[in-house]
């Protein structure tokens, strides 16, 4: 028995429900229900009875549950016992975050967290919410910037912060370019380039919702990851792109980034900005980082 397919089929048996069971440990269905077959194949027992509408332990479920479950809030507590240790002895804070904030929130946070904490060190790691959750739950992060979405694990505390404000990515060369502002109506029957919705719902979802609200169907001609790549398309004629404001400081020669008018009755939609850590955790070091961001939290906001 791996201690991967361990949680995740105790994931599963406090739920009693895949989809939940996955969201709340940060796995696909898929995946998660794989480790969970795995399990019963090592233990040559069927731990969970499956029907379309549901999903219960068997009596061997129960049992193995039973045992394996304080064993698991042990191996938990041992584990955040060394990490703190090691976080004393390091003095290093380990802070996740999704692009546009790493661009546009972490510099100046970090750098006024220096001003009242001079001997702790950062570690910046990048990286979609998808992929920070888990590792912020496996404890490789000490707090995580990212996009909040219904569902997550009851480990973490999730606190909103701000929603940043909508620009569309145009090239220099575009008609458009030389407008103040654009409006949705604007973008009709323009190609757009949009970022895979598997990995980042949010904002593949922003586009749409923008095009939905006023009645139309997006031109979508290009799908890419990661934001540098959707800007260097955008410079390269490819399309235009529907992006986060944040974006805009993604220098990029050839592009330029105009506001998205405000529709009287349809208010623009924005892309929310939460901060997660582990409530069990206790770290002071990550605590004055949140208090200072906390006193700040307006002037931190303002350029979103």
């Amino acid at each position: 028995m791996e201690l991967e397919q361990l949680r995740c089929f105790v994931a599963v048996a406090e739920e009693l429900h895949f989809g939940r069971a996955a969201q709340r440990i940060g796995l696909l269905p898929a995946s998660l229900g794989r480790h969970v077959r795995l399990l019963e194949a090592s233990v040559g027992s069927q731990l969970l009875s499956r029907t379309t509408r549901s999903v219960s332990l068997t009596e061997d479920g129960i049992a193995l549950l039973e045992e394996v479950r304080p064993l698991l809030a042990r191996l938990d507590e041992l584990g955040q016992k060394f990490r703190a240790k090691q976080h004393r002895r390091s003095r290093v804070l380990r802070i996740g975050a999704i692009d546009s904030a790493a661009t546009g929130l972490l510099p100046t946070l970090i750098q006024d967290f220096r001003a009242i904490a001079p001997d702790v060190k950062t570690e910046l790691i990048e990286g979609k919410s998808i992929r920070l959750v888990p590792k912020l739950l496996a404890g490789g992060l000490d707090l995580a910037f990212i996009r909040p979405r219904p569902g997550m694990s009851r480990n973490l505390a999730v606190e909103d912060l701000f929603s940043e404000t909508t620009v569309v990515a145009i090239p220099t060369s575009h008609k458009l370019a030389d407008n103040k502002s654009v409006s949705i109506l604007d973008l009709a029957n323009v190609p757009l380039i949009v970022p895979d919705r598997r990995s980042r719902p949010h904002s593949y979802d922003l586009t749409m919702n923008l095009f939905a609200a006023a009645g139309l169907h997006p031109d979508i001609t290009q799908v890419t990851d990661e934001k540098q790549t959707i800007v260097s398309m955008v410079a390269a004629g490819l399309g235009l792109a529907v992006v986060p404001r944040w974006t805009s400081s993604l220098a990029s020669a050839g592009v330029r980034f105009l506001p998205v008018q405000e529709e009287i009755g349809r208010p623009t939609p924005k892309l929310p900005l939460a901060v997660a850590w582990m409530k069990a955790a206790r770290d002071p070091q990550r605590d004055a980082l949140l208090d200072l961001l906390r006193q700040n939290l307006e002037r931190y906001s303002a350029s979103a």
